[in-house]
């Protein structure tokens, strides 16, 4: 059993953050990797709204400095995932697929979101390199260019108006023929003279070229008549939704319907244990918002520790 006052679960900006802060409170932090070290900007090529950078990064490289930052400051990092936790008693126990054990006194949970994807291979391919996850994270980099937008709820709908202020064209497709985001979110994307719809419709595989491996088109299919067609476009934008990374946590702390943990500041209703970025944000999703709650987190255990 390995023991730390303080365990941070999920190594993203909030992950990071956190354990920068309760390092440099001398409280000798042990980051726990997770399934995906670095998070959601480790699949993200260019970042322009990260402050302190005039010229556009790279996703990988931020996370990988942030590291760093924080190994620098006196945290450690293990390359682990945990996969059961048990608050019924101090310290906390944790067990990860490795067979291996943790306990501490605090615990910061940063396991963060995850996009919904459509599973295709190609998508997968083009992650970051033209399909995205994330409208406010890619959209200026298609500045007069023809994106795609696929789903049909509230993302798809805030996705596409706010691509709309970028593009040159979006093109929303939606399996069905009927939008269900809110009737206001329909309404502005109906009157918004950059955006068409093309209903019952559904990606089938996105097309571009292997060097540079960049995205030039999409093959779509008629859910109705099973008719296919290719469109010439720049970027894909999959917009079905985020998870919150919450199983291992269900039934073990308060989550909202959403599945996203629920926090006063970054405390949760078990004392002892708190949340920050994605995993407790289903609205701003932002590496700036995850860092901001990381510091906040990490200022209260230090509190709560003292």
């Amino acid at each position: 059993m390995h023991h730390s006052k303080v365990i941070i679960l999920g190594s993203g900006p909030a992950g990071y953050s956190a354990a920068i802060y309760t390092a440099r409170a001398s409280l000798n932090p042990l980051i726990i990797s997770g399934s995906q070290p670095g998070g959601q900007l480790t699949i993200t090529t260019d970042v322009e709204n990260y402050p302190g950078f005039a010229d556009p990064i790279q996703g990988p490289w931020l996370m990988d400095q942030m590291k760093m930052q924080a190994i620098n400051c006196g945290a450690h990092e293990v390359d682990d995932h945990i996969s059961h936790v048990d608050f019924s008693s101090r310290p906390f126990r944790l067990t990860a697929e490795s067979g291996n054990e943790y306990s501490c006194d605090a615990l910061i949970i940063t396991t963060g979101a995850s996009a919904n994807w459509l599973g295709l291979k190609s998508e997968e391919k083009f992650k970051g390199f033209g399909v995205s996850g994330c409208a406010t994270c890619d959209g200026p980099l298609y500045k007069k260019k023809t994106v795609m937008v696929i789903g049909g709820g509230n993302t798809a709908a805030e996705e596409a108006l706010y691509l709309s202020k970028h593009a040159a064209k979006v093109i929303l497709i939606h399996r069905k023929e009927a939008l269900k985001a809110e009737k206001i979110l329909q309404e502005r994307v109906f009157s918004n003279a950059k955006i068409s719809i093309l209903w019952n419709r559904e990606l089938v595989e996105v097309l571009g070229t292997e060097d540079p491996l960049s995205v030039n088109g999409a093959l779509i299919r008629d859910t109705k008549s099973g008719k296919e067609e290719k469109l010439d476009l720049d970027g894909i934008f999959v917009a079905i939704g985020h998870s919150p990374n919450t199983t291992i946590f269900k039934d073990k702390i308060e989550m909202d319907i959403h599945g996203y943990i629920v926090t006063n500041n970054t405390k949760t209703n078990i004392h002892g244990v708190f949340a920050a970025g994605d995993v407790q944000d289903r609205i701003y999703r932002q590496a700036v918002t995850a860092a901001g709650t990381g510091c906040i987190a990490a200022l209260e255990v230090e509190r709560y520790l003292s």
